[in-house]
């Protein structure tokens, strides 16, 4: 049969359209393939020597050094607070965690209010799990949330897809199943691209070491051993996860990354050894164990959690993914910030940042795969007194700033302490032990003026939709929670005479 003309065009049009079809629809197969999966584990106050590829004498983690060993470290990696929510909330962002009214811990409304913080994390700030979720991302987050609850709105609505969290509102889960959690969701989009945050209970309190570990580390002491079992539980169930990717055949199109929230907890007293006296509903039937137990090391790096010293800041930073991120690498030089998560993961995913966001730090993935970056941004940090301590002596934040090698701590008046500096070359003097102001004042005025400019842009005041409506009432948080309780009582009492 002969076709005419118009037939013939027809054919051969739809033809052509049924191939760009098929190759848009191929491009998209290999974008999506091309896209990896990326999980990242945050652990809660492990100290840079933590680890026994960081020379700890005691603790030995060998699927953490599996890591190290098939991807590359990062040795100048900070994070952006030496305590867990504003240091979680600037890896959620992107952002240092003063930018969103994040200055401590969250807690109660009193403790809010005394830092003139937000109640929780601002859900409408641009965050990592919605812009990996708008690249095409399975998004979940397992674990520690501790960015709000109690009326804050649940981790779900920060853009993940699924949830497990504990200290935090929504489905909730322990500190040994949020790994299996993460492995569940591993198979079950094991054909698609997934983004994973991974945040888990070690060394935080309440220690709760396997009797199996303590018995591996039985020739301790009674302090190191408790911590050295905890690390190496943290770092047994790490293992199960690396194993699961293998067995699931996706180590080598996973990204995985390894830090901590911020440095090593202080060691407490003897009066410290059991935590407190309430059951712990996400933990085992063992003895909680107290700040006694924890024994974590900075490294020989000074400080430790609460304190911008390196020892707070500076935690483990592995990075692996096989064929792209050099092997074996160690890097003690580039200068890498918590808040480079953000832009790294977008760039990473293909995904387009939202308009006019602006992140604090800038994406390093040319670093990440062996080759070398310029630092266009310093790095912030403030250390925010609360209320009370203000308005006793005058207190004022206390600001620190790092551009290249040095470091500048601006402790500013107070009542009976007049403003004074620390300026420190923490290249060359990793332990902070050399206060070297004195010999560069040029230097020291034009940091001082960087963070002092910097302070300027913060918000002074956190906004509404991130305050409980539990704020403006009267009284304190115990007096709150007993009239809410009463509230209760009686509302049972109503329905009861009915």
């Amino acid at each position: 049969m002969k076709l005419n003309k118009i037939q013939s065009l027809i054919i051969k049009t739809a033809a052509l359209v049924a191939l760009c079809v098929a190759n848009v629809y191929a491009d998209t197969q290999d974008v999506t393939a091309a896209k990896p999966n990326i999980i990242f584990i945050f652990a809660d106050d492990l100290g840079w020597g933590d680890i026994s590829k960081h020379g700890h004498p005691d603790i030995r983690t060998p699927n953490i050094d599996r890591l190290a060993d098939e991807g590359s470290e990062f040795y100048q990696f900070s994070v952006s607070n030496p305590v867990c929510s504003p240091s979680r909330a600037a890896v959620m962002t992107g952002q240092y965690p003063a930018r969103n009214n994040v200055h401590r811990h969250f807690a109660g409304l009193d403790h809010h209010k005394n830092f003139a913080m937000a109640d929780w994390l601002d859900p409408r700030a641009v965050n990592m799990p919605t812009v990996m979720k708008a690249a095409g991302y399975k998004t979940a987050h397992f674990g520690k949330w501790h960015l709000g609850r109690n009326g804050a709105p649940e981790p779900i609505s920060y853009g993940y897809d699924e949830t497990a969290v504990f200290n935090g509102d929504g489905p909730q889960t322990t500190f040994v199943k949020l790994y299996d959690d993460a492995i569940d969701f591993m198979t079950r989009h094991k054909d698609e691209p997934f983004f994973i945050n991974l945040w888990i209970h070690e060394t935080h309190l309440p220690h709760d070491p396997s009797q199996e570990s303590l018995d591996k580390y039985k020739h301790l002491s009674e302090q190191d051993r408790v911590y050295a079992a905890v690390v190496d539980g943290a770092d047994q169930r790490i293992g199960k996860v690396l194993d699961a990717l293998d067995e699931l055949n996706l180590t080598d199109n996973t990204l995985m990354v390894f830090s901590s929230d911020n440095g090593p907890e202080h060691t407490g007293t003897v009066e410290q050894k059991f935590h407190g006296n309430r059951k712990e509903k996400n933990r085992s039937d063992r003895t909680a164990y107290g700040k006694y137990y924890s024994t974590g090391s900075s490294g020989g790096l000074r400080g430790g959690k609460r304190d911008t010293y390196e020892g707070g800041l500076r935690v483990p930073f592995i990075v692996r993914w096989p064929g792209q991120i050099p092997a074996g690498r160690t890097d003690t030089e580039s200068i890498v910030s918590a808040v480079d998560l953000l832009p790294t993961f977008a760039e990473i995913a293909g995904a387009t940042l939202p308009e006019g966001y602006v992140s604090d730090g800038q994406s390093v993935l040319s670093l990440l795969k062996g080759g070398t970056i310029e630092r266009n941004k310093p790095m912030f940090w403030e250390w925010r007194y609360g209320n009370k301590e203000s308005k006793k002596d005058g207190k004022k934040p206390m600001l620190a700033v790092r551009e290249g090698p040095w470091k500048l701590f601006v402790h500013q008046a107070t009542n009976s302490v007049e403003p004074y500096v620390e300026l420190y070359n923490v290249m060359h003097d990793r332990n902070e032990t050399m206060n070297i102001a004195d010999d560069h004042p040029d230097l020291v005025n034009s940091m001082k003026a960087l963070a002092l400019e910097w302070k300027a842009t913060l918000p002074t005041e956190p906004a509404a939709h991130t305050l409980s409506p539990d704020r403006a009432l009267p009284g304190t948080d115990e007096e709150r929670k007993a009239a809410r309780k009463e509230n209760r009582k009686n509302k049972n009492k109503n329905k009861k005479s009915r």
